[in-house]
């Protein structure tokens, strides 16, 4: 078995594509999507799609392409990943997997892989976290955006007081946050939600972020009055969710609104005018808000580490938790979390590089 990152995550049997992960055009036997981010999902769909109900939604309204899905095949088993609605990581037990090439006798490696995606073991929000504790798997495929000891954040309970204390000290003048239109965006309503008393402050959201919580909301069958939800053991909300931003007419006028934006227009020039304007205060929301720059080059008053990913700590506990016999690294400080869990436990741990040979071909 070899593990290759070229258009997306292959896992390749006799040099064919058994399974392609998160690619953007090339295909697969089999082909997962673990979430609807668009640098995850395809830009011409394969004939059929492992995925959940949620990522199919949202990635059809997004792209507006349909295409067929099935959430679970022969090998492929997919649990919640904690990243944004709808993200699983694949459980993937290639000897299973249906059109294995049965022939094929490099299989003395790793027989059961762990193909995370982006995650987050974090219980935040409407979403259950990943749980590496539930996994099974000789190797370990995962993503280490934050795989260096910097990046350690707050528990989430801790982050989301900050914010709410934030938004109360500042209730007399606008303050405009921002954050990815499918994750970020959503969290941040659901924060800022406590921070509108009695409803009387409102949250306001551009047009792609409401119709984003709108897909959400048909996927999840939202129809709660006050968007609570309690999470069943697949991750998917039950009762649905439902977000409290309303699509703004105009940032004229504001006085004490929440206004909620995608992170790219933090500095388009129009956001700047209108903060500038409305007398308003602009708040940031990553993992790399440990970072002084990231503030400075989103001209924001504050920021702060929300993020959908995990951090330095939870990335080792997921590796530890699920112990493989090998792992590999992929995006953000890859070669140097693989480094880490080399010298420090002892792992068999390499970044994947595209199109780079892998361990397993050294078997």
């Amino acid at each position: 078995m070899t593990v290759r990152h070229r258009d997306g995550i292959h896992f390749e049997r006799g040099g064919e594509p058994c399974v392609v992960a998160d690619a953007r055009s090339a295909a697969g036997r089999v082909n997962v999507v673990s979430h609807a981010h668009a640098d995850h999902t395809f830009r011409t769909a394969p004939e059929s799609i492992v995925c959940s109900t949620e990522t199919a939604a949202i990635a059809e309204a997004r792209t507006g392409t349909g295409f067929e899905f099935v959430e679970r095949v022969p090998g492929i088993e997919l649990v919640p990943a904690g990243h944004v609605v709808g993200s699983r990581a694949a459980i993937i037990d290639l000897d299973d997997v249906s059109g294995s090439l049965e022939d094929v006798t490099d299989d003395d490696g790793p027989r059961r892989y762990c193909y995370t995606g982006d995650f987050s073991t974090r219980d935040r929000c409407y979403l259950e976290g990943f749980d590496p504790r539930a996994v099974d798997a000789d190797a370990l495929v995962m993503e280490t955006t934050y795989g260096l000891p910097k990046y350690r954040f707050s528990p989430q309970e801790e982050l989301e007081a900050a914010i709410l204390d934030w938004l109360r000290d500042n209730d007399d003048r606008p303050c405009f946050l921002f954050g990815y239109s499918l994750g970020r965006a959503q969290k941040l309503q659901w924060v800022a939600r406590d921070a509108t008393g009695d409803g009387g402050r409102e949250i306001l959201v551009s047009e792609s972020i409401r119709e984003v919580n709108r897909v959400i909301e048909r996927a999840t069958d939202g129809d709660s009055p006050n968007g609570a939800t309690d999470r069943p053991a697949d991750g998917s909300a039950s009762g649905g969710l439902e977000f409290p931003g309303r699509r703004y007419d105009s940032l004229r006028g504001l006085t004490d609104e929440i206004v909620i934006l995608p992170s790219n227009q933090a500095r388009a020039d129009w956001v700047e005018t209108a903060v500038d304007r409305e007398n308003g205060l602009k708040a940031g929301f990553s993992g790399w808000a440990v970072d002084d720059s990231f503030r400075y080059r989103g001209h924001y008053d504050v920021t702060f580490p929300l993020t959908d990913h995990c951090d330095f700590d939870e990335l080792v506990e997921t590796a530890r938790a699920i112990d493989p016999e090998v792992v590999y690294t992929n995006h953000g400080f890859d070669e140097a979390f693989a480094d880490h869990l080399a010298t420090e436990y002892g792992y068999r741990a390499q970044p994947l590089k595209r199109n780079q040979t892998t361990l397993e071909e050294f078997f």
